[in-house]
């Protein structure tokens, strides 16, 4: 189907090489014998997307004909925001509709709980999403990056299909879903350690996939997620397709590792040290993934292969777009599209996510039902992944806002807007946690290591270089309260001293290195000798 570009399914042949059918997702339409009542649901998410990554979000460089068409189909959210800008964390608040002070999870590992909370993450947040949209009569399908504990956890879908960035062990490797189709359909491949790229000291390196495009983890998504939406049932579906990339390591396939000449990518925005590494979880993080060391040309083309990543998921999310618009009734299925957080890129004299810069967890939140919500506006209202919840199960006829709020209402006019969004990370009560609170123009950050304070002037510093702590304490005062008074409850009220929030003497914290090689190959380090890599 053609849409802003006359040429673009040309586009796709020419850039993947092939004109078969199946490379381009063209699958046969099954038809419906009758309209549902209830409209389909598709989320979309992306991992590790910047906001600014879309060129209908102002990016001047990056080429997104589908994400700009999903844009103009529906609403744009401006002030999106991760409520905990790292994967597991944020996967569960999607999942639940809960924040991380009721899931208890603030970070890449394990909830965190006191003895207050139920042990078991349903039992003290109400059913996962896909279970509660079963009950509401749906047909659910879950595909890609899920990043549960355990890593195949039952979280409700009737039909879901893995396909993790990491593979803890053969076992875990054979029975993710991708690289099951990959060992089973492309043996000639299966080979490769790392199918999604290098990392470890490769993490921030710009790569290209060994993968041809049509193969990879994206259009497995993609072709996995158009047979879904094309299958014949009765019931309307709710589905959920979630890319790998993105995320690092920058590795997208020919052609799209070469779109974007970094010569035309500009440097990464960098304010004084002191404000950019007040948050020590930065320089921490930078040398975790070896990216301590990034100059501007490298992070240029960095960014030229993030931007390519980006171009491949869009065409790859054309596909899917195509699918939906085949159907019988395209208007009356709800979409919609976001990121679980961003990456820095360089911007602040960091890398990766865990922060509270725009960068890190100002997040794309696309939403389109054309039936029942206008078309090419934008909003400034502030929403965050709890909302999701409240998204799905408002389409399906009954409202569940959990810890979100009724977005649906909102955009008619029904329920009102939220005040603040607040974002967490690290657990309460130790040196590791922060939070953010963002109001009207302002954004309050408060770092327990050290007791160290943000405050910044969003809309006439959107950069994020200018200190606003001194000249606004007033303002700074009100946001601290507003963090205190949403931090006093159970769990999260462990980084409270009384009315205050608790701080910790500052201490530096020990640096590591990350190491992620392909453990399903045996492989889990660099050798104590160069030639021990050659002995079995």
């Amino acid at each position: 189907m053609n849409r802003q570009n006359p040429t673009r399914r040309e586009f796709i042949k020419s850039a993947l090489g092939v004109t078969s059918a199946l490379a381009l997702g063209r699958t046969e339409v099954f038809a419906q014998d009758q309209q549902p009542k209830k409209p389909n649901v598709l989320f979309v998410m992306t991992d590790q997307q910047r906001f600014d990554s879309i060129a209908a979000l102002g990016n001047q460089i990056a080429y997104t004909p589908n994400f700009d068409h999903l844009a103009k189909r529906g609403v744009v959210f401006t002030q999106a925001y991760s409520n905990c800008p790292v994967c597991v964390a944020a996967r569960y608040t999607i999942r639940t509709g809960c924040e991380p002070t009721k899931t208890g999870v603030y970070s890449n590992g394990h909830p965190n709980l006191v003895d207050e909370q139920a042990p078991e993450m349903e039992d003290r947040c109400g059913a996962y999403l896909a279970r509660t949209m079963s009950g509401l009569g749906y047909r659910t399908f879950g595909i890609g990056k899920f990043h549960t504990h355990p890593w195949n956890e039952n979280i409700g879908y009737d039909l879901q299909l893995y396909g993790e960035e990491l593979y803890g062990d053969p076992h875990t490797r054979s029975r993710d879903a991708y690289a099951a189709f990959i060992a089973k359909e492309h043996p000639e491949y299966n080979w490769i350690e790392n199918l999604h790229g290098e990392r470890t000291e490769m993490y921030y390196m710009p790569q290209r996939s060994m993968l041809p495009a049509e193969i990879t983890i994206e259009a497995w998504d993609a072709d996995r997620a158009i047979e879904q939406i094309h299958k014949a049932d009765d019931r309307p579906y709710f589905g959920f397709v979630s890319f790998v990339g993105p995320h690092p390591p920058c590795a997208p396939p020919i052609p799209f590792n070469r779109m974007y000449n970094p010569d035309k990518i500009p440097n990464p925005i960098r304010g004084d040290l002191a404000i950019d590494h007040m948050d020590e979880q930065i320089p921490y993080m930078n040398h975790a993934v070896w990216a301590e060391d990034i100059n501007d040309s490298q992070a240029r083309t960095l960014k030229a292969r993030y931007y390519g990543e980006v171009s491949y998921i869009d065409q790859c999310l054309g596909r899917i777009l195509d699918a939906v618009e085949a159907g019988t009734d395209p208007d009356n299925t709800l979409i919609c599209f976001f990121a679980d957080h961003g990456d820095m890129l360089g911007d602040h004299h960091g890398w990766q996510k865990e922060s509270f810069f725009e960068a890190s967890c100002h997040i794309p939140f696309l939403l389109s039902w054309p039936k029942r919500l206008p078309r090419d506006v934008r909003r400034s209202e502030f929403v965050n992944l709890a909302d999701l919840f409240a998204i799905a199960t408002g389409a399906a006829g009954k409202t569940e806002t959990r810890d979100g709020i009724d977005v649906l209402g909102m955009l008619e006019g029904k329920s009102a807007p939220r005040e603040r969004v607040f974002s967490y990370y690290g657990v309460p009560g130790t040196s590791r946690f922060k939070i953010m609170v963002r109001e009207g123009d302002w954004k309050y950050i408060f770092i327990a290591n050290g007791g160290r304070e943000q405050l910044f002037n969003v809309a006439e510093d959107p950069n994020e270089l200018r200190q606003r702590l001194n000249d606004n304490s007033d303002i700074a005062g009100r946001l601290r309260k507003a963090a205190v008074e949403v931090l006093s409850i159970p769990n999260a009220n462990r980084a409270l001293d009384g009315s205050s929030l608790r701080k910790f003497p500052f201490e530096p914290m020990k640096s590591i290195r990350i190491q992620q090689f392909d453990r399903s190959k045996g492989v889990s380090g660099f050798p104590e000798h160069p030639g021990d890599v050659l002995r079995k």
